[in-house]
């Protein structure tokens, strides 16, 4: 999809498309919460049709899938869920732990079916895995074992680190807050030192790139912030400047550059999630429907980068990787 074609589709967040409101009537409408329009975002959003689709709802015919953007700005959530509940949509999806939150605080009648990567029983989100409960589910990504994972690689690849850095987002944001604690708790148990750093503007992640090299940090490991994976290339060309490796959730950065990348397979969870949505517009009811957890990983590794570090890759690193670039 071309990116303005989807920012069509957006529509603003202060007025529904007029279209919209007329097929309100003979359609049922799925109002999304997204974090902030990237190219991240667009791929995520195109397989989660592709997983309502397989479920018999195609969006102009069957349903209508309208989208709210809070602009990399979380804190505009709970006026967009509201507005959405509002507008009378028979379903909800939110793709951020605090888009999640917003829409559960918002209505406790439509079904809200949520994408995140923190535990949702920590953050308030399901009674249990197993049975939700009530107007929410959906899929989560097992943040503390593919950050714990990450961590653990990037220790791999650089044995004599003694050091390693965390670049993640708002100090004050759940997600964020639980991705560090994993992240701490595992590099402790590896002997390392842990320097976390917070970036919520540009400018930020050039001064954290400017503490690293102060501190000797010997890698990097960036958190999965909508934020950060929008200027992945920004964190790469300052990476390869001060010789830092990289470790990213998400594989495109590997791609461009960066080192390495370990996360759930990026097409999994939308379409689980668009494949939850159809279930519950076809009349399941989301409390009875369990979390899902991914099933599939994948590891991304850029051989060309690790030579111009001068690092040595296990052979097991190597032999495990899904993607090799070299």
């Amino acid at each position: 999809m071309l990116r303005r074609e989807f920012i069509a589709g957006i529509g603003g967040a202060a007025a529904w498309p007029v279209v919209a409101r007329a097929q309100r009537a003979t359609v049922p409408v799925i109002g999304v919460l997204l974090p902030a329009l990237t190219r991240e975002v667009e791929v995520s959003m195109d397989v989660f049709r592709h997983g309502l689709a397989e479920m018999g709802f195609v969006e102009g015919r069957i349903v209508s899938i309208e989208f709210r953007s809070a602009d990399g700005h979380p804190e505009r959530f709970p006026a967009l869920a509201a507005d959405i509940v509002a507008r009378g949509a028979a379903l909800i999806i939110a793709p951020t732990v605090n888009a999640a939150i917003a829409a559960k605080a918002a209505t406790r009648t439509i079904p809200v079916v949520f994408h995140i990567g923190s535990d949702p029983i920590e953050v308030g989100l399901a009674a249990s895995l197993n049975r939700p409960g009530g107007n929410v589910t959906g899929v989560t990504a097992l943040a503390a074992e593919i950050a714990a994972k990450r961590v653990e690689l990037m220790h791999q690849l650089t044995p004599a680190a003694k050091t390693i850095a965390i670049l993640t987002g708002r100090a004050d944001d759940r997600y964020n807050q639980a991705e560090t604690r994993d992240m701490q708790a595992v590099a402790g148990a590896l002997g390392l030192q842990v320097l976390v750093l917070h970036a919520i503007a540009e400018n930020e992640i050039a001064s954290a790139f400017a503490a690293m090299v102060e501190q000797k940090a010997g890698g990097l490991v960036v958190g999965a912030t909508v934020f950060l994976a929008a200027r992945y290339d920004q964190i790469i060309a300052l990476a390869a400047r001060h010789a830092i490796p990289t470790m990213f959730i998400l594989d495109l950065p590997v791609r461009a550059g960066g080192l390495m990348s370990y996360g759930p397979d990026v097409f999994d969870g939308p379409r689980q999630a668009g494949l939850y949505a159809g279930r519950i517009l076809k009349g399941e009811k989301p409390g009875d429907l369990p979390v899902l957890q991914p099933t599939k990983f994948h590891m991304a590794l850029n051989l060309r980068t690790a030579k111009a570090l001068g690092i040595e890759v296990p052979l097991a690193i190597l032999l495990g990787a899904d993607e090799v670039i070299e």
